[in-house]
């Protein structure tokens, strides 16, 4: 026997991963060079030398059994006063330790939020298009994942259409801004607007129940960095049942070390107690505790700076181009992404008939949304400037 719902996850896999294992064989068949993958949000630059430097100290100064050893599960106290500290000094804060999970990069601290703030049967609001592996986290957490379009020509939330979709059984709302796939940002107005509707909700639930019962806003924020010019709001500051899903992948360029954390701000018992259970979904779950040296690689490296001129360059370069060839897009604020409409209603065509000139983006659909594809353009410059003909190729190809 297996389990079938997994089995259907293994079969399928992820779209983008599919892109990327497609492109590593192409690779290899006509030379990296000919192939235009921009299929995985794997960051282009290297780590800062910070990160090494914190790692060979840690090796040379720490005995090996205790550097390898296991931390305590909420992490080492070290590095979650480290990342407590950090928050405050940015947003005028006064979190500690408490309020801090050292978690096994984004992914973990996402689906542990998911599991400690669902039962079997509840809803969580995703807005469309979105990751999709929350889909996959949420449905794993036996809730059921309710789409709500974002606005179709910005890209931005709509409040009116999340409170729409709200039902008794909505337990959670997940956004992450800068956003994956379209790069938008969510401005401070529009989160406002959302956190009000959520608080009408709360209060009329209380009111019937008896009892708090209040929708959690989960905000995944591992582009937090990566920005250009925009202010990326603290959700926190505006509403009070955040919690927040960090990995230092993208800031830090360190993706396969999977090393990240959730903030819970211990403001009140509820959320005490959602603390706990993000405590009791790591253990179910199996994360036991966050990679040891890179815990230490945090707290020495909690408030390096991330080169995100790298990010700029290209993203100026590629969306230059892609104008002049004819396409159109969203204007990113943030990560490192372009949200690129297909030359056809349906994206995946579109995406099969730019791969005979290599290019490979990622279709919407897969993202909850048809007619756009994800371009992200966290590869070398070179890289996009050995695709440009391919893109404008492709463009003639329409005409």
């Amino acid at each position: 026997m297996i389990n079938e719902q997994m089995y259907a996850y293994g079969a399928e896999s992820s779209k983008i991963r599919e892109i990327f294992s497609y492109a590593c064989a192409r690779k290899a068949e006509i030379g990296a060079e000919n192939v235009f993958d921009f299929s995985l949000g794997n960051p282009s630059i290297p780590a800062p030398d910070a990160v090494r430097k914190s790692i060979e100290r840690s090796l040379a100064e720490i005995p090996a059994a205790e550097l390898h050893g296991y931390t305590p599960a909420p992490g080492l106290p070290a590095a979650r006063e480290a990342v407590a500290a950090s928050l405050n000094r940015r947003f005028g804060t006064a979190y500690t330790a408490a309020d801090v999970f050292m978690t096994v990069g984004a992914a973990a601290s996402v689906s542990c939020t998911l599991r400690a703030v669902t039962c079997p049967g509840d809803e969580v609001i995703v807005i469309a298009p979105y990751f999709p592996e929350y889909r996959v986290w949420i449905e794993a957490a036996g809730a059921v994942c309710v789409e709500v379009p974002a606005d179709p020509e910005t890209f931005q939330i709509d409040p009116a259409a999340v409170a729409a979709a709200i039902t008794p059984r909505t337990a959670a709302v997940i956004i992450d801004s800068p956003n994956n796939p379209t790069g938008a940002i969510y401005p401070r107005e529009t989160l406002q607007a959302l956190a009000a509707e959520l608080e009408r909700v709360n209060q009329a639930r209380e009111q019937q129940l008896g009892h708090p019962q209040p929708i959690v806003l989960i905000s995944d924020e591992p582009y937090r960095e990566i920005t250009y010019g925009a202010e990326v709001p603290w959700v926190p500051a505006l509403y009070e049942h955040t919690v927040v899903c960090y990995s230092y992948s993208k800031s830090l360029s360190l993706p396969g070390e999977r090393v990240g954390w959730i903030l819970v701000p211990q403001v009140s018992e509820g959320a005490r107690r959602v603390m706990a259970a993000v405590a009791g979904a790591a253990r179910a779950l199996g994360f036991v505790c966050a990679p040891a040296l890179f815990q230490r690689v945090v707290i020495d490296c909690v408030d390096t700076p991330t080169d995100v001129e790298a990010y700029a360059r290209n993203r100026r370069m590629l969306t230059q181009a892609l104008a002049e060839a004819g396409y159109t897009y969203v204007e990113p604020d943030g990560a490192f992404y372009l949200w690129v409409r297909a030359l056809e209603p349906d994206a995946e065509a579109f995406c099969e008939r730019a791969r005979a000139f290599e290019l490979l983006p990622v279709p919407s659909d897969s993202f909850g949304v048809g007619g756009w594809v994800r371009v992200g353009y966290c590869v070398a410059p070179e890289t996009i400037e050995r695709s440009l003909p391919a893109w404008r190729a492709l463009a003639e190809s329409y005409r």
